[in-house]
């Protein structure tokens, strides 16, 4: 029936995981639940041990980190039913139902995206607050805003596929570190005239990273998107592609560069203001790709 996968790197899973597994159970279906540890801290390793005693659970470590791309993948293939469930470790459900509307969705031609949420109140540290900001501001989408694009609304932190259309596309293992690989495979999903079913089933996304660690996964993920473009398997789809094709056509991109280059500081600082507005970051990530077409 199902197969609930999550990949697990430096995150305390125990109390996500029991509480899926109490909805599988409360559905009465055949499921499993398999977390795989990507090489994360010993830390988290000790504190996610736990999962071992939960009934329905399988827990393994690996001993090299793989990617957030490649280890998607082996989660598939360990799968033992027609019906994968993705999601990302650093969530919480956000009340009893999740799992049950997924089942409920099942649709053996579609992905199912359920979306994602952030807590209304703003985190107590500070230095989380940007990455909470921009969550609510840009990724909590209502599935009415979700089903108008429904390729470019779609993530991986949250979705049902058929085991059978994973295994024709997976993700793509030549992409590094952080980001743009959700964005791959919803294009690869267009590309195969596979529809994305948008629902209301969010998840909550707790693990918020300081406004440092942000913004280097952002140059990082902007850095696997210069390959996608290089290695021409994106479009104009990509809003950052877009606007970047924009100021090229219009002669624009060395003007903006400059402005980047002797206002990064001030556009850093602006960020971390209580109500930042979003723009100066989407400046940011346009001067960082124009920078990355420098070198």
């Amino acid at each position: 029936m199902l197969s609930i996968l999550i990949p697990i790197y430096n995150f305390n899973v125990v109390a996500f995981v029991t509480d899926l597994q109490q909805q599988a159970l409360a559905c009465k279906i055949d499921f499993e639940i398999i977390c795989v540890d990507d090489c994360s801290a010993e830390q988290f390793k000790n504190e996610n041990k736990g999962l071992k005693a939960i009934a329905g659970v399988v827990y393994e470590e690996l001993h090299v980190n793989i990617g957030r791309s490649k280890i998607r993948n082996l989660l598939a293939e360990k799968a033992n039913y027609d019906n994968l469930l993705f999601l990302d470790c650093d969530s919480a459900t956000v009340d009893n139902n999740f799992v049950k509307r997924y089942v409920e969705a099942i649709d053996n031609s579609s992905v199912i995206y359920g979306g994602r949420c952030y807590e209304k109140s703003a985190p107590l540290n500070n230095d989380e607050h940007f990455r909470w900001w921009y969550g609510v501001q840009r990724e909590t989408i209502s599935v009415d805003q979700r089903q108008k694009q429904p390729y470019h609304s779609f993530m991986t932190n949250n979705f049902l596929i058929p085991k059978s259309i994973f295994m024709q596309i997976k993700l793509d293992e030549t992409l590094k570190g952080y980001g743009h690989e959700d964005t791959l495979f919803g294009l690869e999903l267009k590309k195969k005239n596979i529809s994305i079913k948008h629902i209301t089933n969010p998840l909550c996304h707790i693990g918020l990273e300081n406004f440092e660690d942000y913004l280097a996964k952002t140059e990082e993920g902007i850095k696997n998107l210069k390959r996608l473009i290089e290695a021409d398997k994106i479009d104009s789809s990509v809003k950052l592609y877009r606007y970047y094709l924009l100021l090229k056509k219009f002669g624009l991109t060395n003007k903006v560069f400059t402005y980047y280059l002797n206002n990064k500081t001030t556009i850093l600082e602006k960020l971390q203001e209580k109500e930042p507005k979003i723009r100066w970051f989407d400046l940011y990530k346009l001067g960082y790709l124009i920078s990355l077409t420098k070198v």
